[in-house]
């Protein structure tokens, strides 16, 4: 179905099938498109339209092809065995848009789908149909194809009539944009790991007593977050953050839901505890910002997006959340008039030496990186990427 033909339905105002921009950002990404919803609600007909728009390049999988009955799992476990043997098999060979239609009501069952998008590195967008007998027993019972009674549809109801909350709304890079942005930030490490400035300052990242005339910072920064580059707007721990149900049901953030931006990257920053990217954010993308994310104290009044920041690499031990208390510690500064000594020039723009081991790259060209708006399901553990080092040292940050 084409865009113009998607506008005049109601049940398809979905900014993957009428937004251009994101269309062709999403093909930049390798996505997977969970559906979710009662037996004849329209998930099958959505996940066709969802499949037809991207075409080449996408694969849908139906529950109901493996001949599964909407209801218990348990009943079904070597045709759900078959089915994820399947989709594993394709998310091998990085099909950028995977459809998945299926009731998918039990937590369970998702967690087992975030945990494969995590292990093969797609983002997760949850996609329910918006049809207006989308909960109505009554009216399912006579659309559905395997003639489930309105009982039967109301055991399935209670894990679908809330919205599936996810560890944190993000907005993730797509892969072409992650790598510029790695690589980018790879340079800066290793051109301030050589500058004379930055040398005489070690002693900020080296613990102990041992003399050292030179460290790799790109060894030292060896763990980044799960899944893609992204720089992330609310933490709602699966619903049980403070704000997260309100967030996520403002009209703006499910408007927003799986639709592409273009975020302007200003700076890069180190710290001894955190390397990450400075984002400037626009107008619109301020909308989907929350109001009390960027304070170190209840008395801070920094501008609003000040902490909007992409994790490029955490030193050992060292959690991801921390780069953006890094970053408002130095804006902080900033608003207090002290914006650092300028030491030099590198490849990108001017450095400066902000104290206690910090450093800012201001960039003399703003990057901008491509991304979409959407959740991050899975369990949120920093990945190491190539096997340990003897000495304590870590692994080499690289974007999958």
């Amino acid at each position: 179905m084409s865009s113009s033909g998607a506008k005049d339905k109601p049940e398809l105002q979905f900014p993957f099938l009428l937004d251009e921009e994101t269309v062709t950002t999403l093909q930049e990404c390798k996505t997977l498109f969970i559906l979710r919803g009662l037996p004849g609600s329209g998930k099958s007909t959505l996940a066709r339209i969802i499949t037809d728009k991207y075409r080449d390049g996408t694969k849908m999988l139906s529950a109901d092809a493996y001949k599964i009955t909407p209801g218990s799992r348990g009943a079904f476990s070597e045709e759900y065995k078959r089915l994820d043997e399947d989709l594993a098999a394709c998310c091998r060979r990085d099909i950028r848009v995977l459809v998945l239609d299926d009731t998918n009501h039990e937590r369970e069952r998702l967690e087992q789908l975030f945990e494969m998008a995590d292990q093969y590195q797609y983002q997760v967008v949850l996609v329910e149909p918006k049809t207006a007998w989308r909960l109505d027993c009554a009216q399912l019972k006579e659309k559905n194809q395997w003639q489930l009674s309105a009982d039967d549809l109301k055991k399935l109801k209670p894990g679908l009539e809330k919205d599936f909350l996810p560890l944190y709304f993000s907005w993730f890079l797509t892969k072409k944009s992650s790598e510029s942005l790695h690589k980018a930030g790879q340079t800066f490490l290793e051109e301030l790991g050589n500058h004379k400035a930055f040398r005489k300052e070690l002693r900020q990242f080296v613990s102990g007593d041992e003399p050292r005339e030179k460290i790799d910072l790109v060894i030292y920064f060896g763990k980044r977050p799960p899944g893609m580059l992204h720089c992330t707007t609310k933490f709602c721990d699966y619903g049980k953050a403070a704000g997260a149900e309100e967030y996520a049901q403002q009209d703006v953030v499910k408007k927003s839901y799986c639709k592409a931006f273009t975020l302007t990257i200003s700076a890069l920053f180190v710290t001894p505890r955190t390397t990450g990217a400075r984002v400037e954010l626009n107008e619109q993308e301020l909308l989907l910002w929350p109001n009390d994310v960027d304070k170190l104290s209840p008395s801070d009044s920094l501008s609003r997006g000040s902490r909007a920041h992409i994790t490029l690499g955490c030193a050992n031990d060292v959690e991801a959340v921390q780069t953006g208390i890094d970053l408002l510690e130095i804006v902080r500064q900033e608003k207090a008039g002290s914006r650092g000594e300028e030491v030099g020039e590198l490849h990108r723009g001017k450095l400066y030496s902000l104290g206690n081991g910090r450093w800012m790259l201001n960039l003399a060209k703003k990057m901008e990186v491509r991304a979409i708006f959407t959740g991050y399901y899975g369990k949120g553990k920093l990945v190491p990427t190539h096997s340990s080092r003897k000495g304590g040292t870590l692994q080499s940050c690289t974007i999958v």
